[in-house]
């Protein structure tokens, strides 16, 4: 069932015409009370009925709001434009926001990719595109929208990984434009049913279970500490490399495979100590 707008008629136009023949019946059966005119005083009674049955057919439709029509329960249409209008009376009239609308899902307790339990929630941004399919498609939209969204909140935290293990990889950590991208696409297959688009849709709490959480801290810790040691050792076998090539370019001093061996050592040993290194002066040659 898709949405079809409609038009009301103008709401102060109806309101002074009924109340125009409302004075004028009330006028006629004063005189038609006066000359004890029974058909006419039925008649004037009959129009009042019908004048105040016609005021329940005023509606009014808010900026960013709609008005669902329907005639036993038959759907007529919806009333976008905003105003003062006057349909049927004896329509029903259901009011539908279409105002920008969030909400924060509660906070789920999955495994992800790695099989690791993780607590994920996400914030929704939303709007109701179709009136007509929000309200006849689900029983209750707006709990639809939760329980859809914590459905795809699942479904993304088991495809993917908390953390990267390789370079390029995607992962809930790190990758948050990639992952509100998917997780804003996988929302959006499951309202589009019901009439709802998806605006954004963004990880507000991302963690590890508070039972791993210490142990997960400790590996993180061990990952960045591998990680820089690599790079200072990259650094420290580029800077030996430079100082032997200059030594032996410019012939300060000349070294055998022996000491050039003992020189790296000691250059490694001052670059890549996680301490201040301690000189040791030799009073004597070389090679004592």
């Amino acid at each position: 069932m898709k949405e079809k707008e409609i038009r009301g008629a103008s709401g102060w136009l109806v309101l002074i015409l009924n109340l125009a023949i409302i004075v004028g019946t009330i006028v006629l059966l004063v005189r038609a009370a006066g000359e004890e005119n029974v058909p006419l005083i039925i008649t004037c009674l009959v129009v009042l009925l019908f004048c105040v049955v016609a005021f329940a057919g005023s509606t009014v439709v808010n900026p960013n709001e709609a008005k669902v029509v329907q005639l036993y329960g038959r759907y007529k249409g919806t009333l976008r434009q905003q105003g003062f209008w006057w349909v049927n009376p004896l329509t029903t009239r259901r009011r539908v926001s279409l105002r920008v609308r969030n909400f924060e899902s509660s906070k789920l307790k999955v495994n992800d990719h790695d099989g690791n339990p993780i607590e994920i929630a996400a914030i929704v941004v939303w709007r109701v595109v179709d009136t007509a399919e929000a309200i006849f498609q689900v029983n209750d939209y707006e709990n639809f929208i939760h329980v859809q969204t914590e459905s795809a909140v699942r479904v993304l935290a088991t495809t993917y990984p908390y953390d990267a293990h390789e370079e390029g990889q995607i992962a809930l950590r790190v990758s948050s434009d990639e992952i509100a991208h998917r997780l804003r696409q996988e929302i959006q297959e499951r309202l589009t049913t019901a009439g709802i688009e998806v605006i954004e849709a963004r990880l507000s709490h991302l963690a590890y279970a508070p039972e791993i959480a210490s142990a997960m801290l400790r590996r993180q810790q061990a990952n960045a500490i591998i990680a820089a040691r690599q790079r200072i050792v990259e650094g420290a076998v580029g800077m030996v490399e430079m100082a032997l090539e200059q030594l032996s370019a410019k012939n300060v001093v000349t070294l055998d495979e022996e000491r050039k061996a003992t020189m790296v050592s000691n250059l490694l040993v001052v670059l890549c100590g996680d301490r201040d290194p301690q000189p040791v002066v030799n009073a004597g040659t070389l090679y004592q």
